[in-house]
């Protein structure tokens, strides 16, 4: 980022940096657990949600796309290797060792809950002090509370019997 962009940021750079970069492992290992949960769900509703899923997978490989492009924009080095991933994580990865589609989008949803605290956490700290990551905090975390929604509306149709 230019002298006059760097200027205009009013927060330890160096602590954005390491909390922008704890996201983006956790936008990598979240994109990937919708990713391969959408690929190996079974049983009711699989069909409906494995489209969804992989519309979520694309959704949280985006913003691990922006964030990156906002860890170099302050002069930081996005996570180079995806071991490394786990330990800049908060966030737990829940592999889908159950098929089940409710199993998985019970995972996904706790997930989401992790997400939603980090995106508070990037905004809280950005806000009045970095606009530009300020707004992009503010726009992933509304990507993250549609998925919450979406999750839960999915979970809360497979309680209700089917009409007859």
């Amino acid at each position: 980022m230019g002298r006059t962009g760097n200027s205009i940021v009013k927060t330890d750079v160096a602590e954005l940096i390491m909390v922008l970069n704890a996201a983006l492992s956790e936008e990598w290992l979240s994109g990937y657990q919708y990713w391969v949960g959408a690929r190996v769900a079974k049983g009711a509703m699989r069909n409906i949600a494995e489209s969804e899923l992989k519309k979520h997978a694309a959704e949280e490989f985006s913003h691990a796309e922006k964030l990156a492009d906002r860890i170099i924009q302050l002069g930081g080095i996005p996570v180079l290797n995806p071991q490394e991933w786990f330990k800049h994580s908060s966030c737990k990865y829940y592999p889908p060792e159950n098929p089940c589609i409710k199993e998985i989008l019970k995972q996904n949803l706790l997930s989401e809950t992790c997400a939603i605290k980090r995106y508070q956490q990037i905004a809280d700290m950005t806000y009045g002090k970095d606009h530009v990551t300020f707004r992009m905090a503010e726009q992933i975390l509304e990507d993250e509370l549609e998925h919450e929604d979406d999750i839960e509306a999915w979970l809360e149709d497979m309680k209700t019997p089917v009409c007859k």
